[in-house]
Parts: structure tokens; C-alpha cells; sequence
């Protein structure tokens, strides 16, 4: 790849995950220290995440979905973009999310390779053998070295913040937030967020997404005089500001887990089936829980991590082994 873009107009094909979406944020970071003008495209459920990156200066919401190439809205979305960008970074390795660059007439694209996107791409990397940190993956992007510190950060004006905890009658670090969902699928999913509500002395805050609400419902039911089910009921900006005012955070290796570690904020994070070297919650605040690493834990767990959506093995011991009790006393 040649010499970094030192200005210039810059359009950013965002990824269509949360937790990837804030783990770019080192990246613009440094595209924006160098002069460049950044407009993020990214879609609807992922673009708040850059609204809380000052140094974006334009978010796109693209009207795509899941699934399928949607050739012609990326036509005439192509046609209204030409003309206003000198260089695009293709975050996703698709090889949809390469051709809306190509078809804006960007001069300079900027990604992986993946997916026969040699015609799409002017500036090509090469996709690591194996799974690297997805912080330094994106970073690699800027085309700079010295990746191995970047750390993602997410800011809100305070008074948004206040204002969000004002609404809902809470004090800024008096309650804990729970994000027991992960998109993924079972496997990352920690099965005892019910009975940690019941250990706790503190309000909580069950955050998701409307998918998670019938899980978030059945965690609530096991500490009701405690607990608050917001899954599927705050906008993705208000529940960065009820994450952003929490006293802690315990998650499962999902999106919230990394927005809580861009904020800062005391957390516990739980992984099953991923692992924490490859996307682990990069925040000095962080405690991760993950019984392969825990020599006391017998037997070994030599199946993680699997990487799988269900357990292979039909056991979920990397999970269901973990009590409350331990996650308790971190919190």
C-alpha cells in the first residue's frame, strides 16, 4: 500500500456490528490528526455509534439491509456521493460494501482483500493469517505503524448524559447495567444474569435490543423489586449515556461490552466461546471472565474457544460453570 492520504475529503464504510463499529474509532482518530474531513456511512443501528466520535464530521445512514447486494439503491446512492470524496476506507472485507466506493467514482479505496475485490480496491492489504486484535486490524487501515496502543474511546456531552439519568430518576454511578444478549448467539451468552440481579444491593438496568426483551424480562423476573427492563425501549445514543453513567457494567463479549469499554466505565466482561485476545474490552477499568484461562478450573477447557454460535459439544460448561457469586464479588 503507498504513503498514508496526509488531507483530503474522506468517506468510511462502517462495519454492521456494533462492537466493530467502536473498535474503528482509533482508526478516524488518526485519519482525522492528519487532516482529513471524515463522512461515515454506515447503517442505521450502527451509525449513533459514530455520533459519539467527535472527530466525525458527517454520518450517512445507508438504507441497507442484511442480506442480499440491493445493486440498484447502491447505484444511486453512488451517483449522489461522486464528486465529494478523494478517498474511501472499506472497513467490512465484503464485497457489497466495496462497490458503493466504486461506484461513487472514488478516486483512492483503501481496503482488504476479500472477496474478489481486486477491481474494486486502488490500495489493498492482505487479510492476517490468523485472527489478530480488531482494533489493530482496522488501525492498519491509516496505512501508519504503532498500532498495538491504540485504545477506542466514545465521548457524550455531559449534560446529555445527566439529562438521560434525570429522565429515567438515576445518579450517576448508583446502578449497574446488565447486557445480557449477544448477537452472536447462545454461545456467548452467560446463563446467570437473573441470579446475579438477586445478589445485588443496587438498582439495575437490563439494556438490549427488542430481540432481547423476552430475555431481558425473564432476567428482571428473577429480581423484579430491582431490576428495569429498557431492552428494546432507549434509542442506541441513550443507552451509551445510561452505560456512560453506570457505576458498572457486566456483559457478554457483545457490542455494549465495548461500548462500556469506550467509556471508561467499571466493567465485568464474560466471554464463552470467543476470546478476549482477539476482541477483548480494552479499558484499564475491565475485569474479563474466561475459564480457559483460569488455571483452578478442571477440567481444562481445551475445546475453547470454538468461536461457534452453539455449543458443539452440547455442554456450555465455558459458561454455565461460571456463578454468580464469582461475578458478584467483582462487582
Amino acid at each position: 500500500m503507498s504513503a498514508p492520504t496526509t488531507e483530503g475529503r474522506s468517506l468510511v464504510i462502517a462495519p454492521q456490528w456494533i462492537g466493530d463499529a467502536v473498535m474503528t474509532e482509533p482508526l478516524l482518530r488518526r485519519l482525522r490528526a492528519r487532516g482529513e474531513r471524515l463522512t461515515v456511512g454506515a447503517l442505521p443501528w450502527v451509525a449513533p455509534v459514530y455520533r459519539a466520535m467527535p472527530q466525525v464530521d458527517e454520518v450517512i445512514d445507508f438504507p441497507f439491509a442484511h442480506g442480499g447486494l440491493q445493486l440498484k439503491e447502491r447505484r444511486r446512492i453512488g451517483r449522489q456521493l461522486q464528486g465529494r470524496f478523494d478517498t474511501a476506507y472499506v472497513l467490512p472485507n465484503s464485497l457489497k460494501s466495496a462497490l458503493l466506493p466504486f461506484l461513487a467514482s472514488v478516486p483512492r479505496r483503501v481496503g482488504y482483500l476479500g472477496e474478489a475485490r481486486v477491481g474494486l480496491l486502488t490500495h489493498r492489504l492482505k487479510n492476517p493469517k490468523n485472527k489478530p486484535p480488531m482494533v489493530a486490524f482496522y488501525s492498519a487501515l491509516s496505512g501508519e505503524g504503532g498500532l498495538e496502543a491504540d485504545v477506542p474511546r466514545l465521548s457524550l456531552p455531559a449534560g446529555d448524559i445527566d439529562a438521560i439519568l434525570t429522565k429515567h430518576g438515576l445518579a450517576r454511578g448508583g446502578y449497574v447495567v446488565m447486557a445480557p444478549g449477544a448477537e452472536y448467539g447462545p454461545a456467548k451468552r452467560w446463563p446467570h444474569f437473573g441470579a446475579l440481579a438477586a445478589l445485588l444491593d443496587r438498582p439495575v438496568l437490563l439494556l438490549g435490543s427488542g430481540k432481547e426483551s423476552d430475555l431481558c424480562e425473564d432476567i428482571r423476573s428473577q429480581a423484579p423489586e430491582r431490576c428495569r427492563n429498557l431492552a428494546g425501549h432507549t434509542s442506541l445514543l441513550e443507552a451509551f449515556a445510561l452505560i456512560a453513567g453506570a457505576g458498572h457494567v457486566v456483559s457478554n463479549d457483545s457490542g455494549l461490552m465495548h461500548v462500556a469499554a469506550a467509556f471508561g466505565v467499571p466493567q465485568v466482561a464474560l466471554y464463552g466461546s470467543s476470546s478476549p485476545l482477539h476482541t477483548p474490552p480494552l479499558n484499564e477499568r475491565a475485569q474479563v471472565v474466561w475459564l480457559k484461562q483460569d488455571p483452578d478450573y478442571q477440567p481444562p477447557l481445551d475445546c475453547a474457544p470454538c468461536f461457534q454460535r452453539e455449543c458443539p459439544l452440547g455442554h456450555f460448561r465455558c459458561l454455565t460453570d461460571v456463578s454468580a457469586q464469582r461475578i458478584r464479588a467483582l462487582v
